[in-house]
This record gives structure tokens, sequence and C-alpha cells, in this order.
């Protein structure tokens, strides 16, 4: 319950709180003990990192990621180009086979806004909400969501900028998209009206890719040229309340990556590449409290912190699951 109530509060914005070492199991305690007196050599990670792209591991993830994502996104194009009625709507409301299927954060602004709750919406919010927390939570950020592929290559200019020294990366607070959250939950009870939809990337994308593009694209290439040039990934770290949302959902879902502490060397470079690094805290030298730490409900899934780690310490884990087996 405490480890559940500390990931909900860094979801809202706190920052990890380094953990008591009074609080420590026995088998770690002995693990950061044995790691103190281990020595490594920088050529010996060196070689265990390029042993971990020789074997073709370092992308491995992000590959099958970007093949979910994109076939994902393209079902609902060939449906409508098509006219098959497979996939039909857009991202934040659509029936598959005639089922329906809502986005949660946005089926939460409809109903708040027109304060009734139809019948169509509740059978698609629970749906998803199902699917979601069965899948991982904020797994729906980085395996379906438009905006995050696009913001992922406007990343990848941003880093280099930065190492080029022409521009620095700013940083804001993290309990900016808890306050935001709030902000637009009280438009949409005040005003009657989806006001987070208009200016909702992941829809905008979403209705562009099948419908046609128009005037509301001019935001999305703002917010990712912001991206570029002054914050990195500043939409979905501080400011998209879809990804609190779907947050909210991880913190009870069964699907997570786990850190397995004995192995790791600490080289860092799983933080250099998460979207949500202070879900990584525990990765840090000394600080994780147990042999096995889950990540918290702010992860998603990405996997890129597994491509990226040459022991294999990140891994997917299914809880409860080891012990059924």
């Amino acid at each position: 319950m405490k480890q559940w109530l500390e990931s909900f509060k860094v979801l809202l914005g706190k920052q990890p709180e380094r953990p008591d070492k009074a609080s420590f199991t026995p088998d770690v305690q002995v693990i950061h003990q044995l790691k103190r007196e281990e020595k490594v050599t920088a050529e010996s990670l060196k070689a265990i990192e390029q042993a971990h792209i020789d074997k073709g591991k370092h992308r491995i993830w992000r590959n099958r990621r970007w093949t979910v994502l994109i076939l994902s996104n393209l079902l609902f194009v060939i449906s409508w180009q098509l006219d098959i009625q497979l996939l039909e709507g857009a991202l934040t409301a659509s029936r598959f086979i005639g089922f329906h299927m809502a986005d949660l954060n946005s089926a939460l602004q409809v109903m708040l806004a027109y304060q009734h709750i139809l019948i169509n919406l509740l059978i698609g919010t629970v749906t998803v909400f199902l699917l979601w927390w069965l899948l991982g939570g904020r797994t729906f950020c980085s395996w379906v969501c438009p905006y995050h592929l696009l913001s992922e290559f406007a990343e990848k200019i941003h880093l280099y900028l930065v190492k080029k020294k022409w521009i620095k990366n700013h940083e804001f607070h993290r309990g900016t998209r808890t306050v935001l959250y709030v902000v637009f939950v009280l438009l949409a009870v005040i005003t009657g009206y989806t006001v987070f939809e208009v200016i909702n990337p992941v829809g905008i994308i979403s209705r562009a890719m099948i419908y046609g593009g128009g005037f509301a694209l001019l935001w999305v290439l703002f917010l990712l040229l912001f991206e570029i040039f002054y914050s990195r990934r500043a939409w979905c770290r501080y400011a998209c309340p879809i990804g609190l949302t779907y947050g909210l959902v991880g913190t009870i879902s069964p699907l997570r990556i786990k850190y397995h502490v004995k192995d790791c060397h600490h080289e860092g470079d799983c933080l250099k590449v998460c979207l949500v690094p202070h879900v990584l805290a525990c990765v840090k030298k000394g600080r994780a409290p147990d042999s096995e730490v889950a990540l918290g409900a702010d992860c998603t899934r990405c996997a890129m912190c597994v491509d990226v780690c040459p022991t294999d310490s990140l891994r997917f884990d299914v809880k409860g699951l080891n012990k059924l087996l």
C-alpha cells in the first residue's frame, strides 16, 4: 500500500524520495554491500554494452513498439478509406467491429461537459479502462499515441542541438500536468464544452490522418517546435492530461517494468533515454529498497530502458504471474 501511494504521489508531480535504509530488505542490503566492494572498469562496461549491441538487443522493443503504433493508427485510415467498418472513428472515440470504445480522458470531458452519461459512452469507457488496465495504463502513450511518435523524432533533434550547445533544455515542474488536468476538468463543467479536445494533439493528428488535415495541425507543429528548441518532450511530460488519466490506471495495472538490482552496473543509460526518468530513481546506486522493484505508474512501458540495458536488469513483468507458474 505504501509503495502504491508513493507511486501515485510521484505521478501527480512529487519528487521521488530516497528510501530509508531501514526499509531495505535483507537480500538487497547484501547486494548493495557487494556492489560497494565490487570494482567494475570502464573497459569491462564498454565490452558488456558492445556485446548487447552486437546481439541486436538494443532496438528490439523499439521496433515492436513502432510497428504496433503505426499499424494501430493505419487501421483507422484503412477502415475509412476502404469503408470496411472494421475500426470506425478516431482515437478519441471509435467502434471496433461495432463495439464502442472511448478514450478515458475524452469520455470524462464529455460526461462532465454534458453532465449526462450515454450508455454507449459508458460501455466504451469501461472497455478501454479494462484494456489499458491489462496493458499497463500509460502504455497507450508510447504504443498507440501518434503524437508520441512525432515527439520521439523531435526529441532526437532536440538532443542533437543540445549536444552541439546550440540550445539549452528547459524543465518545468511535473506538477504542472496535474494543475492543467484540474483546469480542463473545471472548464468542461463550467462551459459545458470539451475545451481540451480543441487542443488535444492526439485527436487532431488521428482525425487528420483519417479525414484530412486542417489548421489545427499548426498547433501540433507549434508543440513540436517548442519541444525541439525549448523543452524536451514538454507536452507529454508537463501538460498532457491523457497521460495522467492513463497513469492513474497504471497504478493498479499488473503489467509493469521491473528493475532487478543484482546484475545492474548503474551505467545510467536508462535514465538518459527515459521519457519519465523519475520512475527510474531506483536504478541509482544504493537506492533500490528491494532486490526487485516495479517502476511507478508514470512509466509508459515504452521499453527504451529495457532496450538500452546491457545486463537485462530492466524487463517486463506481470504481477502475480510468477506465483502462478
